[in-house]
């Protein structure tokens, strides 16, 4: 039903254009590393050029460029006092 229809936001930097959506290469630093990633959503003023990158994809590029993703999260691991009295742990008559 809404094919064909370009969905635009209004510029909230000039107040005058028109936000569309665009498709781009983004760049960013891991580290050392200069990571690109072409097709990337960005919303473009067609008046000023403010570009606002589309905030779902960069959630999910995040999650992929986190060192960590994928891995299991270590255990936290309690410490059981020995022979301690009520009191000690917390209980209370």
């Amino acid at each position: 039903m809404t094919e064909g229809l370009e969905v635009t936001i209004p510029c909230t930097e000039c107040q005058a254009g028109q936000m569309r959506k665009h498709y781009l290469t983004y760049f960013t630093w891991l580290g050392d590393d200069l990571i690109t990633v072409p097709n990337f959503p960005a919303w473009i003023c067609d008046v000023c050029g403010r570009r606002l990158y589309d905030n779902q994809a960069l959630v999910r590029l995040n999650l992929l460029l986190t060192p960590n993703a994928g891995k299991a999260t270590p255990k936290r691991r309690t410490t059981r006092r020995r022979g301690g009295s009520s009191k000690s742990a917390g209980l209370h008559s």
